[in-house]
Order: C-alpha cells, then structure tokens, then sequence
C-alpha cells in the first residue's frame, strides 16, 4: 500500500507530506486546489512522462517520493525476478530538472525508466475519465479477458510457435522472389564474394602492413639512430663504448680484489650489466637485418596493398575482420538462394509443424477465454445491478478467425451490451454513457481486485455523469474493494465521500504571495463540515449538517 507520499515543486505544491491509510481514502476540495496535481505527482513517479509546466516556477527542480509498505509475496517474488532488493517496504524516488532531465531511485539504488515503469504498474494503478476511453476501444476488450483469465502461461506457449511462424515466412518471402530478382542478387553476392577473394586478406594484415611502412618510411633514421646505440653500448672503433669501460673498470677492480675483499661483489655485478648491454645492443642491432634493397619499391607494394584493403573497407566493412564477416554472409546468402527450391521445402514443412502446435495453443486460448467470458459476464452484470443497471445485458463477445494469426491468438474480443430490456446487443461506443462507462469500470476493477496484483488502485473522478443513490453505492463498492486492496479516490460527490474510511482535504491559500497547495487529514467534525460544503454548496444549514452526520454515522458500520 501507498504509505506516505511527499512531493516539492511540483505547480501549485511547494512542499507537502500526505499520509495515507489502508482501506478506502478520498480526497475532496475546491476546484484548482490542487487535487490532480497530486495524482500527477504520483504518475511522474510511475514513470509518467515530464513536462516543464509541472515544475514550480522559479524552481529548477522538483522532488516525488513515496514509501510502499506491506508489499504482497507475489510482488515480492515479481520484483526478486527483475533483480531488486525487495521486502515489504520499499521508497521510489523521481528527480526532475527544468531541463527535462529525471533520476528516479528505487531503495537508494537508481533504476532505469522501462524499470520503474514495470514496477509502477504493480504498485499503483491509476484510473481517470480518460481510462474510460480504454472501454470504447475493442482493441483494449481482450487484455481486460486476458487479465481476468490468467492466459499467460498458454500464451507463453502460443508466442513461441507464433515467433517461428513469423520468421519462417519472412524466409520463405525472401526465398521466393520473382527468377529476376533472385538472378540479380545471384550475380551481385558473386561479385561482392569474388571482390573480396581477390584481394586475400589475412587477419591483421593491416596493422602489419602499417608498421612495416612507418618502418621504412623512417629507415634511415631508425638507421642512423641503431648505429649509435650500438656503439654507444657495445661496440665502437675508438673504444668507447659503456661495454668498453666497464670492462676496464673489471680490470682494474680484479686487480686489488685481493687486497678489497668487496671487489668480488662489485666484479660480478659488472660482469653481470656487460653481458645485458650486450645483449640490448644486439637485439637494437637486429632492427637492422631486415635490409631493404629498395625501400620506395617496397614501400610502393605497402601502399597497394593498404589501397586495396581501403577500397574493400569502403563497401564491405570498417576493418578487415568486418569484411570477412560480410563474405560469410554473402555465402551463406547466395547458399540459400541457389538452393532455394530445396529450402523453400523445408521451411514449408516446418512451418506446417509451427501452424498445427500454434493453431493447438490458439484453441486453448480461445477456450479458456469462452469458459471465463461466462463467469466475467455474470460477475460484471452482478456488479452493474447493484450501481443501478440491473436491466443491462452484457455480453463478451469471441470471434476467432481461423488462420489469422496475432501475437494475442486468433480471437476478435468485444464487449457488447444492452442497457435497457428489448434493445440489441451493440458496442459500448454507441450504448454507453459517461456515467454508464464510470460504472462499467468500477464493476471491471471491482470483479479484478481479487486477481490483479496491483496494491494501490487510485480512482480520479470516477463519479463522473452519476449522482445521488448510484454515487452512495459506488461509494459502498470502493469501500468493500477496499478490502482486497488500498482505494484512493478524488472525488465531487458527497456520498462517495461519507463512505470512504479516511478523508483528505486538499485547500490552497496565499503565502508570500504565492499560491500553496496543503493536505490536512480530516476528523469527524472537520470532515462534516466538507461534506456539507460538497452537498450544500454556500448554504450550509444545521440540517444539512445533521444529515451529513447520520451519513458518516451510518457508513461507520459498512
């Protein structure tokens, strides 16, 4: 459940903590006070899209926390899965920035937005008047079946075969091309294969060739500069060279070792570095033995060599294992279409295989969501009665279509209904009213509470188009869903409001010349006086009052 909720700088709201309670929680106020800025703080923290007009103005940046408690085992589990530290109680974060920029922390740790979208969607689900649009969409009809039939498992195997059948008919279209076509390409992957075969290139090649140029391009330095090391160290005609004298230095030290016990020490040691600049003074000499007879030829053969290769690197690749990657491919290519006909056959026969265990899944499917589609209806018309459409009819319509195959089976669903007795049954678009669809909706949510893993449902208005009795029993609904899951609901309606068992006031008042949104959780007395506002408008009398108090009374024992 939605424990705690903080939010900084976003509109109207400076700096506020609201504090939330199990069960069914509604939150009333004036026009403007500040009511949906509050649920679109909680969106931003689902994962909702930025906009710059949320942030405060002359804030650069502002601040959605809340802290989850009590989080179910199932959800538990489904966060464990996506590689969350998660336990009962967890703390979501969202930063924002004038800039568009946003940091959103799960626990402390930052986590990505596809992330934080997954798991907004087990925490909190959010339904405004717009959500009823959802309804009018037959497109939307079968995820709202799906959700309630539990058709993961079946679909999980229907996806594979769906996935295969996908594929193998993109390779059967590619192999199936008109003779022209499939000559054109025949000859084009020949000549790219042949191109590339003429050159042989060898794996590092390049860096090879690179070097060798760079060598003989500075030979006569590199020349110049050996040579003095090699006299330097080793061996010089005048005698001078570091093996030179330390050699005499071995002399001499030899020559009162006998009498400078220390001078053996020192001679080995000696001995040691003549030997080691012997050796860095042949192997700089080696630099040398690849002796070019005629450096500009062998440089002009490099240089074909490396044109060669940049030509090839311009059409097949950016380096030579790139290149070699595109001609096995290009084989492999040409491959399967000369031997199209042979591949064609066996894509054919796999396929056939793919169409019979996909059509085997889409059959389970479709039977699943006609034995729930009977339960569904019986439970949303049970529903609708009690919000006062007990004369409605409705009906979840299937119609599979063999052979046409989406990624969601072979079935058209649509939800159909008849809201007055002797009318035909027809799409919610052309039946249903905006308070009708608020009721169709509540009655969906109130029959999934028990099956949706969702903790928080939040209800914007959903007394939208409805008033007087229909609002008091929507009100009892929200109350007894509440017991499955945690209800908030902003709300307009008075018996929406004396039903729920927490109120929040939502006002906004001048500071410093600015206007600021606060929350203050309602008591009896304070919360009689809303009611009566709500009711009564300007004209609050004492049997006003007293009424609002029979309500809050009466609704205390639900």
């Amino acid at each position: 459940m939605l424990q705690s909720l903080h939010i900084e700088n976003i509109a109207v709201i400076k700096n506020i903590d609201i504090e939330f309670n199990k069960g069914f929680t509604v939150l009333t106020g004036e026009t403007g006070a500040g009511k949906s800025i509050i649920i679109d703080s909680i969106n931003l923290l689902l994962g909702g899209r930025i906009s710059k007009d949320l942030i405060r103005t002359g804030e650069d940046t502002a601040m959605v926390s809340a802290l989850f408690t009590d989080i179910s085992e199932s959800n538990i589990t489904i966060l464990s899965e996506m590689g969350l530290d998660a336990n009962a109680e967890i703390m979501l974060q969202r930063n924002i920035t004038t800039e568009g920029k946003s940091t959103t922390r799960l626990n402390g740790r930052v986590i990505s937005a596809s992330l934080q979208k997954e798991i907004g969607k087990l925490l909190i689900n959010i339904h405004g008047q717009h959500d009823n649009q959802s309804l009018l969409q037959p497109s939307r009809h079968i995820f709202f079946l799906d959700s309630y039939a539990d058709t993961s498992e079946i679909m999980k195997n229907y996806e594979i075969y769906y996935d295969m059948m996908t594929e193998t008919n993109k390779k059967i279209s590619e192999l199936t091309r008109n003779e022209q076509e499939k000559a054109r390409m025949i000859e084009l992957l020949k000549y790219q294969i042949s191109d590339i075969d003429s050159v042989k290139l060898k794996e590092n090649e390049e860096d090879i060739l690179t070097a060798n140029r760079n060598k003989i391009q500075n030979y006569e330095k590199i020349m110049r500069e050996v040579k003095l090391v090699y006299r330097a160290l080793y061996k010089n005609e005048k005698g001078g060279s570091a093996f030179d004298f330390i050699s005499r230095a071995v002399d001499a030290l030899e020559q009162i070792n006998n009498v400078v016990p220390e001078a053996d020490v020192y001679i080995e040691k000696l001995n040691d570095y003549k030997y080691e600049i012997e050796d860095i003074a042949e192997s700089v000499r080696d630099i040398l033995s690849e002796d070019y007879d005629n450096p500009t030829e062998e440089l002009n053969k490099i240089e074909s060599r490396l044109e060669a290769i940049y030509k090839l690197k311009r059409k097949y690749g950016s380096s030579i294992p790139e290149i070699l990657e595109f001609r096995k491919k290009a084989v492999a290519q040409l491959e399967d279409i000369e031997l199209s006909d042979v591949k064609v056959l066996e894509l054919n026969n796999n396929l056939k295989t793919q169409l019979e265990n996909a059509n085997k899944y889409a059959a389970q499917l479709t039977a699943l969501r006609r034995e729930t589609a009977k339960i569904l209806e019986t439970k949303i018309m049970s529903e609708l009665a009690y919000l006062d459409m007990e004369k409605v009819q409705f009906v979840v319509e299937i119609k599979p279509e063999e052979n046409h195959f989406t990624r969601l089976g072979v079935d058209n669903v649509e939800f159909i209904i008849a809201t007055n007795p002797g009318e035909p049954l027809k799409p919610l678009s052309r039946i249903a009213s905006g308070g009708e669809l608020s009721r169709i909706m509540l009655a969906l949510k109130s029959v999934f509470a028990k099956r949706e893993n969702v903790e928080t449902l939040i209800f914007d208005e959903i007394d939208t188009g409805i008033s007087g009795k229909t609002s008091q029993k929507i009100g009892i609904k929200l109350k007894q869903t509440a017991k499955d899951c945690q209800i908030i609901c902003v709300t307009h309606s008075a018996q929406i409001a004396a039903t729920a068992d927490s109120h929040l006031y939502i006002s906004k008042s001048e500071i410093d010349g600015r206007v600021e949104t606060a929350v203050t959780q309602l008591d009896f007395e304070t919360r009689v006086n809303e009611v009566a506002r709500i009711m009564g408008g300007i004209n609050i009398t004492e049997n006003l009052l007293e009424t609002v108090k029979e309500m809050l009374n009466q609704n205390k024992g639900d």
